[in-house]
């Protein structure tokens, strides 16, 4: 790959990111050593075998027990007549069963389908269906879901795990994932359902599999942002490249403290969410890293707790983790000595979060860019960074974007217009939806986002907002995270999101949903301080006070559920 990209039109355009590159960052990865995430797995399991992998709830699991575990799984879905590329479904949270499952079912040669265990048995039945799945692992809490619809699904394999199937964990139902979970306790009955732990007794060998970089590993099902929620096809070679990527870029961050001879992640964000996939459970696995998996992120008080027992080195995480963590008194005691990088993504990272969270912890928030579709990282900011850029930073190696308009046609440097992304960690399609395939791959290979963009003469990227979410008033384009970036610069609000909302005068009109922090705070204060800022078109016309936001699993805020 040379210093220029194809554009559009078929020309050649500079890439003005190369030269924001930190020293001695190579353009393009080299070939990665793997040719699958299997061949990956098996060889650092063996490289760190007596290295802890995993920490869960007090518990610990070495690589060398991640490998042996996993092959058991691997081995016994076999032994059930299950096929390379058969798909099996796994819904559980941040527990040590999710890796063991999900390395077995990739060395098994099969495809992982990721549930969130918090669907509706409506929206589990439409996943377990479009993937095809012929096997699903669940968490115990969560199995009156899957009894709802198993038998309408092609399922034939529900395997049933209970916190006390691994490395002496007791039974206790923990309340780990949110506190609804209660309510997803009662008995339940699945007929012919089989116990985690028989398949860990099962002690099938695990017969070789030939798995290319071709094939499929993940269906990584989208939010449904645009539709159906429909199952990226991400391939081994999508998954290790990104890696690979991810692993380079992050090496400049030793210039500012050395790493430690074992990296600690912290695992905050569910590990079934693209995000968390690729950054703890797999470059933490080509490093040698340990995952202290987090099963309930909203508890803080818990998740501080968690975290006091390391010096941790790598913390991924969302805007609103950040916030509610910098905003606890017992998280600003700890000692952040040993963090080397805090990453940012799903989500707009906003200023005034970053900057409390630099002064609480000392180290910047590197904001990074992706999606399902793309395995997830494109950009990000340099590791050597010391301070929030508030972009989403530069394409990583062997990655170009191209921002475009309505028309497909790239638009120029600083013009706002559609991110699009061509690299080896994007996707191979949506499964089975080649309509909804050829709407978002264009014909010289770039992924279309749907997130509106701006790239910057040094090559920094900076996100405007989501097509879908844009606001319309009076025919002036306004983007809603600008507003909330500057709303939450005053000190009475603790979070906020605005969405447009029909207007007689003007087509729309925005409203903002305000969560304070400060009690007294009014609609008043609010206004004022946008009258501050703001240029009329772009200021909100309602404000409505709430004592929560709606947000996912992974803890981004729902501005859908806010339109009603």
């Amino acid at each position: 790959m040379s210093q220029a990209a194809t554009n559009a039109e078929g020309t050649e355009t500079a890439r003005p990111w190369l030269k924001s590159y930190p020293p001695g960052m190579p353009e393009t990865i080299a070939p990665p050593p793997y040719r699958s995430l299997a061949d990956m797995i098996e060889h650092n399991c063996r490289r760190y075998a007596n290295r802890v992998a995993y920490d869960g709830m007090g518990k610990t699991m070495t690589f060398a027990e991640l490998e042996k575990l996993s092959a058991k799984v691997a081995g016994w879905l076999q032994a059930q007549g299950l096929k390379k590329g058969d798909r099996v479904a796994i819904m559980m949270p941040n527990i040590l069963q999710y890796p063991v499952v999900v390395s077995g079912i990739l060395r098994a040669g099969m495809v992982v389908v990721n549930v969130n265990p918090l669907y509706t048995p409506r929206e589990l039945e439409h996943q377990l269906n479009d993937s095809g799945a012929s096997a699903i692992f669940v968490l115990e809490n969560f199995a009156t879901t899957v009894s709802a619809v198993v038998a309408r699904t092609s399922v034939k394999k529900v395997v049933v795990a209970s916190m006390g199937d691994l490395m002496g964990l007791k039974g206790h139902i923990v309340n780990f994932v949110v506190r609804r979970v209660k309510k997803l306790v009662p008995a339940w009955s699945i007929p012919g359902h089989i116990p985690f732990k028989s398949v860990m007794a099962a002690n099938r060998p695990l017969s070789p599999v030939d798995i290319a970089a071709g094939d499929i590993a993940f269906l990584q099902y989208t939010g449904g942002t645009t539709g159906v929620s429909k199952g990226a096809t991400l391939l081994h070679s999508n998954l290790v490249a990104n890696i690979t990527q991810n692993v380079m870029w992050m090496k400049p961050a030793e210039t500012r403290k050395a790493f430690p001879d074992q990296l600690i992640y912290v695992c905050a964000l569910p590990l079934y969410h693209i995000f968390a996939l690729t950054v703890n459970m797999f470059m933490a696995l080509e490093q040698g890293g340990l995952n202290i998996l987090i099963a309930n992120p909203r508890d803080i008080p818990g998740f501080v707790k968690e975290i006091s027992r390391y010096r941790f080195n790598v913390l991924p995480g969302l805007n609103t983790l950040f916030n509610a963590l910098a905003n606890n008194e017992d998280f600003r005691k700890l000692d952040f000595s040993s963090l080397m990088l805090t990453l940012g993504g799903g989500m707009a990272v906003q200023r005034p979060v970053a900057e409390l969270w630099q002064k609480v912890t000392g180290c910047f928030i590197a904001e990074g860019y992706g999606l399902s579709e793309t395995s997830p990282v494109a950009t990000t900011n340099r590791a050597d960074g010391t301070e929030y850029t508030g972009t989403i930073g530069l394409p990583l190696p062997s990655t170009d974007i191209d921002i475009r308009d309505d028309d497909g046609k790239s638009v120029a440097i600083g013009e706002a217009g559609e991110i699009c992304i061509r690299g080896p960690q994007v996707m191979a399609g949506y499964w089975n939806r080649p309509e909804e395939t050829a709407k978002v791959m264009t014909p010289d290979g770039f992924f279309r986002s749907g997130d509106i963009g701006v790239m910057q003469p040094d090559g920094y990227v900076k996100i405007v907002d989501r097509k879908k979410d844009m606001i319309l008033v009076s025919g002036f384009n306004v983007y809603p995270n600008e507003i909330e970036e500057f709303v939450v610069t005053l000190p009475g609000v603790l979070e906020c999101a605005a969405i447009g909302v029909p207007d007689p005068h003007s087509g729309e009109a925005v409203k903002l949903f305000v969560v304070r922090k400060d009690p007294n705070l009014t609609e008043a204060d609010i206004k004022a301080h946008c009258a501050k800022g703001l240029t009329n078109y772009k200021r909100p016309r309602h404000v409505e006070f709430r004592d929560s936001l709606p947000k996912s699993n992974v803890g981004k805020i729902l501005r859908k559920e806010l339109r009603g």
